[in-house]
């Protein structure tokens, strides 16, 4: 999750479907909808770090991906390292937020791209198998983007894994009246455990966990009737 700088669940899903800008959309599966065929469905809460805030010129360093059913029940997850072709494009904002070094990386098994969407991939088969997944993401827009643009590096498409609804979790907070969307006070509202903040503990599987917990407590004050 990046910081740079400081109803029921159709109501939340409805709210905050947002039609992904980036990527041609491919033919899917035919499954039911997730109010008639629920078992048909699953959700991947995805949370990326990067060398930097512009798809295409920075890259992804690491990905964790977390898949649920609707209700957020953890199904399983992933957490994978990348090392990004251009690491001398790395940011100070992004050194700060993730302590991304290109030795350490190294060392600590990262990837390469085509790896990395290999092991994506597999996952995506063994988890999800025939089901429709659904993509969820704290600043969804950000996350999507740089999975596009890993893809697309590899002649490849995220397009083949996911539906073309795009979840974004501040845009379900919104609709349930929250007006502070950061991720750390949003976490703080609804009384969950917030993800590390120090550089070295913050990755892409933190903040995916994170997206879980708010995802989970988002519902659950969704369908809790409102007393007046």
């Amino acid at each position: 999750m990046r910081r740079f700088h400081g109803g029921d669940l159709s109501l939340l899903v409805a709210i905050s479907i947002a039609f992904a800008t980036v990527g041609t959309p491919v033919a899917h599966a035919q499954s039911g909808l997730p109010a008639t065929a629920p078992d048909e469905w699953v959700l991947a809460f995805l949370d990326v770090e990067t060398t930097g805030l512009v798809p295409g010129y920075h890259e992804m360093i690491d990905l964790g991906l977390v898949m649920t059913d609707l209700e957020g029940e953890v199904i399983d997850s992933l957490f994978i390292r990348i090392q990004p072709e251009h690491p001398e494009r790395l940011s100070e904002g992004a050194r700060d937020v993730n302590a991304f070094d290109a030795q350490r990386w190294q060392k600590r098994g990262a990837l390469s791209p085509g790896a990395a969407i290999d092991s994506l991939v597999l996952f995506h088969q063994r988890i999800a198998g025939a089901r429709t997944v659904m993509l969820v993401a704290y600043n969804s827009w950000f996350d999507a983007a740089f999975l596009d643009h890993l893809f697309r590096s590899q002649e490849s498409s995220w397009r083949n894994l996911y539906h073309y609804f795009v979840l974004d979790i501040p845009s379900m907070a919104l609709a349930l009246g929250y007006r502070d969307l950061t991720g750390a006070e949003l976490a703080r509202q609804l009384g969950v455990v917030d993800e590390p903040h120090v550089a070295e503990q913050h990755t892409g599987i933190t903040g995916a966990m994170l997206n879980v917990r708010l995802y989970q407590a988002l519902r659950a004050r969704g369908m809790t009737p409102v007393v007046e």
